[in-house]
Protein backbone atom coordinates (compact mmCIF):
# COMPACT_ATOMS: atom_id res chain seq x y z
CA UNK A 1 0.00 0.00 0.00
CA UNK A 2 1.37 3.55 -0.68
CA UNK A 3 -0.25 6.93 0.35
CA UNK A 4 1.29 10.26 -1.21
CA UNK A 5 -0.44 13.85 -0.52
CA UNK A 6 -1.12 15.77 -3.79
CA UNK A 7 -1.37 19.04 -1.83
CA UNK A 8 -0.83 22.28 -2.92
CA UNK A 9 1.85 22.45 0.19
CA UNK A 10 1.98 20.91 3.53
CA UNK A 11 -1.07 23.39 5.34
CA UNK A 12 -4.66 23.53 5.09
CA UNK A 13 -5.83 24.28 1.75
CA UNK A 14 -6.67 22.56 -1.48
CA UNK A 15 -6.96 19.06 0.53
CA UNK A 16 -6.27 15.72 -1.64
CA UNK A 17 -4.39 12.54 -1.03
CA UNK A 18 -3.60 9.57 -3.03
CA UNK A 19 -4.40 5.76 -1.45
CA UNK A 20 -2.82 3.16 -3.69
CA UNK A 21 -3.44 -0.98 -2.77
CA UNK A 22 -2.70 -4.20 -5.31
CA UNK A 23 -3.25 -1.86 -8.47
CA UNK A 24 -6.39 0.18 -6.65
CA UNK A 25 -6.25 3.82 -6.29
CA UNK A 26 -8.12 6.17 -4.54
CA UNK A 27 -8.21 9.78 -4.38
CA UNK A 28 -9.11 11.22 -0.72
CA UNK A 29 -10.85 14.56 -1.29
CA UNK A 30 -10.47 16.99 -4.01
CA UNK A 31 -10.51 20.57 -2.71
CA UNK A 32 -9.74 24.62 -3.87
CA UNK A 33 -7.04 26.25 -1.61
CA UNK A 34 -9.01 29.63 -0.03
CA UNK A 35 -5.86 31.80 -0.19
CA UNK A 36 -4.82 31.26 -4.28
CA UNK A 37 -6.38 32.23 -7.32
CA UNK A 38 -6.51 30.17 -10.42
CA UNK A 39 -4.50 27.10 -11.40
CA UNK A 40 -2.62 27.52 -7.47
CA UNK A 41 -5.58 26.91 -5.59
CA UNK A 42 -5.90 23.07 -7.26
CA UNK A 43 -3.93 20.12 -5.61
CA UNK A 44 -1.28 18.72 -7.70
CA UNK A 45 -3.59 16.73 -9.82
CA UNK A 46 -0.39 16.09 -11.88
CA UNK A 47 0.97 13.63 -9.13
CA UNK A 48 -1.52 11.13 -10.41
CA UNK A 49 -2.06 9.95 -13.89
CA UNK A 50 -4.95 10.61 -16.14
CA UNK A 51 -7.89 7.87 -16.11
CA UNK A 52 -5.84 5.89 -13.38
CA UNK A 53 -7.95 6.21 -10.68
CA UNK A 54 -10.67 3.85 -9.66
CA UNK A 55 -12.39 5.83 -6.94
CA UNK A 56 -13.03 9.55 -5.85
CA UNK A 57 -13.81 9.73 -1.84
CA UNK A 58 -15.56 12.84 -0.73
CA UNK A 59 -15.43 13.52 3.17
CA UNK A 60 -17.82 16.84 3.24
CA UNK A 61 -18.88 19.60 1.78
CA UNK A 62 -16.39 22.79 2.51
CA UNK A 63 -14.64 23.70 -0.37
CA UNK A 64 -11.41 22.91 1.06
CA UNK A 65 -12.44 19.09 0.67
CA UNK A 66 -14.80 19.76 -2.77
CA UNK A 67 -13.72 22.63 -4.54
CA UNK A 68 -12.28 21.08 -7.31
CA UNK A 69 -14.35 17.55 -7.37
CA UNK A 70 -15.20 18.49 -10.82
CA UNK A 71 -11.72 19.17 -12.15
CA UNK A 72 -10.76 15.42 -10.89
CA UNK A 73 -13.79 13.94 -11.99
CA UNK A 74 -12.73 15.14 -15.56
CA UNK A 75 -9.15 14.15 -15.55
CA UNK A 76 -10.06 10.23 -13.97
CA UNK A 77 -12.65 9.61 -15.86
CA UNK A 78 -14.59 6.43 -14.98
CA UNK A 79 -13.53 6.26 -11.08
CA UNK A 80 -16.41 6.33 -8.62
CA UNK A 81 -17.51 8.79 -6.68
CA UNK A 82 -18.75 8.01 -3.17
CA UNK A 83 -19.90 10.25 -0.70
CA UNK A 84 -23.03 10.32 1.63
CA UNK A 85 -26.07 12.07 0.33
CA UNK A 86 -26.02 15.07 2.31
CA UNK A 87 -22.51 16.07 1.03
CA UNK A 88 -23.88 15.19 -2.46
CA UNK A 89 -26.92 17.83 -2.38
CA UNK A 90 -24.44 20.65 -0.21
CA UNK A 91 -21.50 19.99 -2.41
CA UNK A 92 -23.42 20.78 -5.60
CA UNK A 93 -24.99 24.12 -4.06
CA UNK A 94 -21.55 25.03 -3.27
CA UNK A 95 -19.90 23.90 -6.73
CA UNK A 96 -22.40 26.12 -8.66
CA UNK A 97 -22.07 29.27 -6.30
CA UNK A 98 -18.56 28.80 -6.82
CA UNK A 99 -18.64 28.85 -10.81
CA UNK A 100 -20.77 32.11 -10.08
CA UNK A 101 -17.42 33.50 -8.06
CA UNK A 102 -15.06 32.00 -10.40
CA UNK A 103 -16.65 33.40 -13.15
CA UNK A 104 -16.67 37.15 -11.29
CA UNK A 105 -13.23 37.28 -11.01
CA UNK A 106 -12.35 36.07 -14.46
CA UNK A 107 -13.90 39.38 -15.43
CA UNK A 108 -12.36 41.60 -12.21
CA UNK A 109 -9.17 40.28 -12.04
CA UNK A 110 -8.97 38.69 -15.35
CA UNK A 111 -7.43 34.92 -13.97
CA UNK A 112 -8.15 33.37 -17.71
CA UNK A 113 -8.19 29.94 -15.74
CA UNK A 114 -11.50 30.54 -14.78
CA UNK A 115 -14.05 29.12 -14.68
CA UNK A 116 -12.44 25.86 -13.68
CA UNK A 117 -15.99 24.92 -14.56
CA UNK A 118 -19.71 25.40 -15.49
CA UNK A 119 -23.14 24.63 -14.29
CA UNK A 120 -23.60 21.92 -16.88
CA UNK A 121 -20.83 19.84 -15.50
CA UNK A 122 -22.11 19.86 -12.37
CA UNK A 123 -25.36 18.62 -13.45
CA UNK A 124 -24.17 15.65 -15.35
CA UNK A 125 -21.72 14.79 -12.45
CA UNK A 126 -24.11 14.93 -9.73
CA UNK A 127 -25.14 11.70 -11.71
CA UNK A 128 -22.09 9.89 -11.36
CA UNK A 129 -22.45 9.98 -6.93
CA UNK A 130 -22.69 6.70 -5.28
CA UNK A 131 -24.33 7.77 -2.19
CA UNK A 132 -23.21 5.14 1.03
CA UNK A 133 -24.87 5.94 4.33
CA UNK A 134 -22.07 5.45 7.93
CA UNK A 135 -21.80 1.58 9.10
CA UNK A 136 -22.45 -0.26 5.97
CA UNK A 137 -18.68 -1.85 4.66
CA UNK A 138 -18.77 -1.89 1.01
CA UNK A 139 -16.36 -2.74 -2.24
CA UNK A 140 -14.52 0.50 -3.80
CA UNK A 141 -13.32 -2.01 -6.50
CA UNK A 142 -15.32 -4.27 -8.43
CA UNK A 143 -12.87 -7.12 -7.68
CA UNK A 144 -13.30 -6.56 -3.92
CA UNK A 145 -9.71 -5.70 -3.37
CA UNK A 146 -10.33 -2.54 -0.98
CA UNK A 147 -13.53 -2.48 1.24
CA UNK A 148 -14.56 1.17 2.83
CA UNK A 149 -16.79 2.53 5.65
CA UNK A 150 -18.20 5.90 6.43
CA UNK A 151 -18.63 6.88 10.12
CA UNK A 152 -19.75 10.09 11.37
CA UNK A 153 -17.25 12.70 11.59
CA UNK A 154 -19.70 15.20 13.41
CA UNK A 155 -18.06 18.55 11.52
CA UNK A 156 -21.11 19.03 9.49
CA UNK A 157 -23.86 17.50 8.08
CA UNK A 158 -23.37 14.80 6.46
CA UNK A 159 -19.65 14.64 6.91
CA UNK A 160 -17.78 11.50 7.35
CA UNK A 161 -14.12 9.52 8.27
CA UNK A 162 -13.29 6.63 5.93
CA UNK A 163 -11.98 3.48 6.97
CA UNK A 164 -10.07 1.17 4.40
CA UNK A 165 -9.48 -2.51 4.28
CA UNK A 166 -7.25 -4.28 2.36
CA UNK A 167 -4.08 -6.37 2.12
CA UNK A 168 -4.82 -7.05 5.84
CA UNK A 169 -4.55 -3.43 7.10
CA UNK A 170 -6.73 -1.02 8.44
CA UNK A 171 -6.15 2.66 6.81
CA UNK A 172 -8.48 5.68 8.73
CA UNK A 173 -9.11 8.95 7.18
CA UNK A 174 -10.64 10.92 9.65
CA UNK A 175 -11.50 14.00 7.03
CA UNK A 176 -12.74 17.38 9.28
CA UNK A 177 -13.71 15.82 12.74
CA UNK A 178 -15.55 17.18 16.18
CA UNK A 179 -16.09 14.39 18.78
CA UNK A 180 -18.62 17.18 20.97
CA UNK A 181 -22.39 17.47 20.27
CA UNK A 182 -22.35 21.24 18.55
CA UNK A 183 -26.11 22.73 18.87
CA UNK A 184 -26.96 21.10 15.76
CA UNK A 185 -24.95 18.56 14.93
CA UNK A 186 -23.83 15.37 16.96
CA UNK A 187 -20.32 14.50 17.53
CA UNK A 188 -18.02 11.65 15.73
CA UNK A 189 -18.16 8.50 16.19
CA UNK A 190 -15.55 7.03 15.30
CA UNK A 191 -13.73 3.39 15.12
CA UNK A 192 -12.56 2.29 18.35
CA UNK A 193 -10.15 -0.72 17.11
CA UNK A 194 -6.63 -0.81 16.65
CA UNK A 195 -5.73 0.72 12.51
CA UNK A 196 -2.41 0.50 11.23
CA UNK A 197 -2.36 3.70 9.60
CA UNK A 198 -3.99 7.27 10.21
CA UNK A 199 -4.09 9.99 8.24
CA UNK A 200 -5.59 12.52 10.81
CA UNK A 201 -6.12 16.28 10.83
CA UNK A 202 -4.85 18.91 12.85
CA UNK A 203 -6.59 21.84 12.32
CA UNK A 204 -6.82 23.02 16.21
CA UNK A 205 -3.29 21.94 17.17
CA UNK A 206 -2.10 25.63 18.20
CA UNK A 207 -4.96 26.04 19.90
CA UNK A 208 -5.69 25.15 23.22
CA UNK A 209 -9.08 25.24 24.84
CA UNK A 210 -9.31 27.12 27.89
CA UNK A 211 -10.07 24.68 31.12
CA UNK A 212 -13.31 26.18 32.57
CA UNK A 213 -14.85 25.44 28.74
CA UNK A 214 -18.25 24.55 28.48
CA UNK A 215 -20.64 24.89 24.88
CA UNK A 216 -23.18 25.65 26.89
CA UNK A 217 -22.32 28.79 29.16
CA UNK A 218 -20.72 29.69 25.87
CA UNK A 219 -23.68 29.82 24.13
CA UNK A 220 -25.47 31.69 26.99
CA UNK A 221 -22.71 34.31 26.98
CA UNK A 222 -23.78 34.86 23.45
CA UNK A 223 -27.18 35.12 24.16
CA UNK A 224 -26.51 37.59 26.90
CA UNK A 225 -24.40 39.41 24.69
CA UNK A 226 -27.32 39.62 21.87
CA UNK A 227 -29.66 40.84 24.50
CA UNK A 228 -27.36 43.66 25.68
CA UNK A 229 -27.16 44.75 22.05
CA UNK A 230 -31.44 45.01 21.12
CA UNK A 231 -31.65 46.48 24.81
CA UNK A 232 -29.82 49.19 23.85
CA UNK A 233 -31.32 49.69 20.32
CA UNK A 234 -29.21 48.27 18.15
CA UNK A 235 -28.70 45.02 15.56
CA UNK A 236 -26.60 42.32 16.09
CA UNK A 237 -24.19 40.91 13.09
CA UNK A 238 -23.05 37.21 13.14
CA UNK A 239 -20.89 36.96 10.27
CA UNK A 240 -21.28 32.97 9.04
CA UNK A 241 -20.35 30.11 6.88
CA UNK A 242 -23.64 29.83 4.79
CA UNK A 243 -23.23 26.08 5.18
CA UNK A 244 -22.77 24.39 8.91
CA UNK A 245 -22.29 27.50 10.56
CA UNK A 246 -25.56 29.35 10.12
CA UNK A 247 -27.28 26.36 10.78
CA UNK A 248 -25.60 26.03 14.31
CA UNK A 249 -26.54 30.30 15.31
CA UNK A 250 -30.15 29.24 14.03
CA UNK A 251 -30.25 26.75 15.98
CA UNK A 252 -28.61 28.43 18.97
CA UNK A 253 -31.65 31.71 18.41
CA UNK A 254 -34.63 29.61 18.54
CA UNK A 255 -32.98 28.08 21.97
CA UNK A 256 -32.45 31.86 23.38
CA UNK A 257 -35.71 33.30 22.03
CA UNK A 258 -37.63 29.21 23.75
CA UNK A 259 -36.08 30.03 27.00
CA UNK A 260 -36.25 33.98 27.03
CA UNK A 261 -32.68 34.73 27.00
CA UNK A 262 -33.36 36.85 23.85
CA UNK A 263 -36.61 38.74 23.20
CA UNK A 264 -38.87 36.49 20.90
CA UNK A 265 -39.98 38.71 18.81
CA UNK A 266 -36.65 39.97 17.15
CA UNK A 267 -36.48 39.15 13.69
CA UNK A 268 -33.79 36.86 12.08
CA UNK A 269 -32.45 37.31 8.79
CA UNK A 270 -30.73 35.04 7.15
CA UNK A 271 -29.46 35.32 3.23
CA UNK A 272 -28.21 34.44 -0.23
CA UNK A 273 -26.13 31.27 0.21
CA UNK A 274 -27.30 30.89 3.60
CA UNK A 275 -30.83 30.27 2.57
CA UNK A 276 -29.96 27.83 0.07
CA UNK A 277 -27.78 25.42 1.99
CA UNK A 278 -30.63 25.78 5.10
CA UNK A 279 -33.59 24.30 2.52
CA UNK A 280 -30.82 21.59 2.18
CA UNK A 281 -30.10 20.82 5.58
CA UNK A 282 -34.22 20.85 6.19
CA UNK A 283 -34.53 18.26 3.34
CA UNK A 284 -32.49 15.76 5.71
CA UNK A 285 -34.17 17.20 8.86
CA UNK A 286 -35.62 13.49 9.84
CA UNK A 287 -32.70 11.28 8.50
CA UNK A 288 -29.44 13.19 9.61
CA UNK A 289 -27.47 12.43 12.96
CA UNK A 290 -28.66 15.61 14.77
CA UNK A 291 -30.07 17.58 17.71
CA UNK A 292 -33.64 18.74 17.07
CA UNK A 293 -34.57 15.88 14.64
CA UNK A 294 -37.16 16.86 12.14
CA UNK A 295 -37.02 20.70 13.21
CA UNK A 296 -37.25 22.32 10.15
CA UNK A 297 -35.80 25.87 9.91
CA UNK A 298 -37.32 28.07 7.01
CA UNK A 299 -40.66 25.72 8.01
CA UNK A 300 -40.60 26.13 11.58
CA UNK A 301 -38.83 29.52 13.25
CA UNK A 302 -40.06 32.74 12.14
CA UNK A 303 -37.19 34.14 10.24
CA UNK A 304 -37.62 37.50 8.64
CA UNK A 305 -38.63 37.57 5.17
CA UNK A 306 -37.09 33.85 4.17
CA UNK A 307 -39.38 31.42 6.75
CA UNK A 308 -42.72 29.30 5.98
CA UNK A 309 -42.58 28.79 2.58
CA UNK A 310 -41.92 32.71 1.69
CA UNK A 311 -39.14 34.10 -0.92
CA UNK A 312 -37.83 37.40 0.04
CA UNK A 313 -37.35 39.94 -2.96
CA UNK A 314 -34.75 42.66 -3.07
CA UNK A 315 -31.82 43.25 -0.68
CA UNK A 316 -31.87 42.45 2.93
CA UNK A 317 -33.31 45.65 4.77
CA UNK A 318 -31.49 47.16 7.65
CA UNK A 319 -33.61 48.07 11.14
CA UNK A 320 -32.68 48.44 14.63
CA UNK A 321 -33.85 46.00 17.07
CA UNK A 322 -32.53 42.78 14.40
CA UNK A 323 -30.29 40.15 14.02
CA UNK A 324 -28.69 39.47 10.72
CA UNK A 325 -26.46 36.19 10.52
CA UNK A 326 -24.94 37.03 7.13
CA UNK A 327 -22.45 35.22 4.96
CA UNK A 328 -19.35 35.34 4.94
CA UNK A 329 -18.21 34.41 7.94
CA UNK A 330 -14.47 35.75 7.44
CA UNK A 331 -16.65 38.96 5.85
CA UNK A 332 -14.69 38.92 2.30
CA UNK A 333 -15.18 41.69 0.32
CA UNK A 334 -18.22 41.67 -1.88
CA UNK A 335 -20.04 39.67 0.75
CA UNK A 336 -23.40 39.94 2.43
CA UNK A 337 -21.96 40.53 5.98
CA UNK A 338 -18.88 42.98 4.72
CA UNK A 339 -21.28 45.43 2.85
CA UNK A 340 -23.54 45.28 6.27
CA UNK A 341 -20.24 45.88 8.14
CA UNK A 342 -19.51 48.83 6.03
CA UNK A 343 -22.80 50.34 5.57
CA UNK A 344 -23.66 51.30 9.20
CA UNK A 345 -22.88 48.80 11.40
CA UNK A 346 -18.82 48.87 12.37
CA UNK A 347 -18.99 52.50 12.99
CA UNK A 348 -21.89 52.71 15.18
CA UNK A 349 -21.21 51.72 19.08
CA UNK A 350 -24.56 50.74 19.65
CA UNK A 351 -24.33 47.92 17.40
CA UNK A 352 -22.87 44.38 18.04
CA UNK A 353 -20.76 42.17 15.38
CA UNK A 354 -20.17 38.82 17.26
CA UNK A 355 -17.84 35.91 15.55
CA UNK A 356 -18.46 32.42 16.14
CA UNK A 357 -16.00 30.90 13.83
CA UNK A 358 -12.42 31.23 12.11
CA UNK A 359 -11.66 34.55 10.59
CA UNK A 360 -8.11 34.40 8.29
CA UNK A 361 -6.20 37.34 9.88
CA UNK A 362 -5.85 38.54 6.32
CA UNK A 363 -9.40 39.07 6.21
CA UNK A 364 -11.66 41.69 6.41
CA UNK A 365 -13.27 39.85 9.75
CA UNK A 366 -9.79 38.92 10.89
CA UNK A 367 -8.66 42.31 11.00
CA UNK A 368 -11.45 43.69 12.53
CA UNK A 369 -10.72 41.07 15.69
CA UNK A 370 -7.16 42.21 15.82
CA UNK A 371 -8.17 45.78 15.88
CA UNK A 372 -8.90 48.04 18.90
CA UNK A 373 -12.28 50.66 19.45
CA UNK A 374 -11.64 53.85 17.22
CA UNK A 375 -9.33 51.80 14.33
CA UNK A 376 -10.00 52.05 10.70
CA UNK A 377 -10.97 49.68 9.11
CA UNK A 378 -10.33 49.01 5.00
CA UNK A 379 -13.46 46.54 4.56
CA UNK A 380 -13.48 46.74 0.57
CA UNK A 381 -10.54 48.94 -1.34
CA UNK A 382 -13.11 50.48 -3.11
CA UNK A 383 -14.92 52.27 -0.19
CA UNK A 384 -12.90 54.14 2.38
CA UNK A 385 -12.30 53.03 5.77
CA UNK A 386 -14.54 52.76 8.34
CA UNK A 387 -13.52 53.60 12.25
CA UNK A 388 -14.53 50.48 14.54
CA UNK A 389 -16.93 51.66 17.23
CA UNK A 390 -19.36 48.93 17.61
CA UNK A 391 -19.15 45.99 19.84
CA UNK A 392 -16.90 43.38 19.08
CA UNK A 393 -17.12 39.81 20.39
CA UNK A 394 -15.46 36.72 19.57
CA UNK A 395 -17.08 33.41 20.76
CA UNK A 396 -15.52 29.53 20.15
CA UNK A 397 -18.40 27.69 18.82
CA UNK A 398 -15.51 25.57 16.42
CA UNK A 399 -16.50 22.55 13.85
CA UNK A 400 -13.07 21.24 14.99
CA UNK A 401 -12.43 18.95 17.17
CA UNK A 402 -9.79 20.25 19.75
CA UNK A 403 -6.16 19.01 19.84
CA UNK A 404 -6.79 16.81 23.09
CA UNK A 405 -9.65 14.60 22.01
CA UNK A 406 -7.82 14.33 18.61
CA UNK A 407 -4.37 13.31 20.06
CA UNK A 408 -6.71 10.83 22.38
CA UNK A 409 -8.41 9.15 19.37
CA UNK A 410 -5.19 8.76 18.31
CA UNK A 411 -3.93 6.93 20.79
CA UNK A 412 -7.30 4.68 21.48
CA UNK A 413 -6.40 3.13 18.31
CA UNK A 414 -2.71 2.68 17.98
CA UNK A 415 -1.81 3.06 14.72
CA UNK A 416 1.55 2.20 13.28
CA UNK A 417 2.04 5.08 11.13
CA UNK A 418 0.53 8.45 11.66
CA UNK A 419 0.51 11.01 8.92
CA UNK A 420 -0.64 14.86 9.99
CA UNK A 421 -2.55 16.89 7.21
CA UNK A 422 -4.85 20.00 6.92
CA UNK A 423 -2.68 22.03 9.85
CA UNK A 424 -1.05 24.92 9.83
CA UNK A 425 3.08 24.44 10.95
CA UNK A 426 2.75 24.80 14.49
CA UNK A 427 -0.26 22.81 14.68
CA UNK A 428 1.05 19.71 13.18
CA UNK A 429 4.45 20.69 15.23
CA UNK A 430 2.36 19.97 18.57
CA UNK A 431 0.94 17.08 17.19
CA UNK A 432 3.82 15.26 16.44
CA UNK A 433 5.25 16.22 19.66
CA UNK A 434 2.10 14.70 21.62
CA UNK A 435 1.83 11.29 19.59
CA UNK A 436 5.35 10.62 20.09
CA UNK A 437 5.68 11.01 23.46
CA UNK A 438 2.06 9.16 24.20
CA UNK A 439 2.70 6.72 20.95
CA UNK A 440 6.66 6.23 21.08
CA UNK A 441 6.31 3.12 18.88
CA UNK A 442 4.30 4.88 15.53
CA UNK A 443 6.59 6.42 13.08
CA UNK A 444 4.73 9.98 12.71
CA UNK A 445 4.94 11.69 9.38
CA UNK A 446 4.49 15.38 8.10
CA UNK A 447 3.98 14.08 4.04
CA UNK A 448 5.48 16.76 1.62
CA UNK A 449 3.42 16.62 -1.14
CA UNK A 450 4.60 14.30 -4.05
CA UNK A 451 6.56 11.90 -1.62
CA UNK A 452 5.55 8.31 -1.59
CA UNK A 453 4.93 6.74 1.15
CA UNK A 454 4.61 2.75 1.81
CA UNK A 455 1.88 1.59 4.52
Amino acid sequence: MVFKSMCRDVGIGANSYLLESGGVRIVLDAGMHPKEEGLDAQPRYELIEQDSADAIFVTHSHLDHVGTLPVIVKRQRGAKVFLSAETGELACAMLHNSVNVMESKRTELGISDYPFFRHGELDRMKGIFEYRNVGRKFDVDDAGKVTAEFYDAGHIMGSVGVMFEAEGKKVFYTGDVNFEDSTLQKGAIFPEEEVDVLIVETTRGEQPRRADYSRHEEENELAAAIDGVLKRGGSVLIPVFAMGKTQEVLTMLQRFKEEGLVNAKAPVYIGGLSTKMTTIYDKFSDVSRRNKRGFKFLNDMELAGGGKGKRRVGPIPFHNGCIYALSSGMMSEKTVSNNFARQGVLENPKHGLFFVGYADSQTPGGKIRAAKPGDKIVLDPAYPAVPLNCEVRAFDFSGHSTRDAIADFAVKVKPKKIFLVHGDEGAMAWFKEELQSRLPDAEIIIPEPGVEFEL
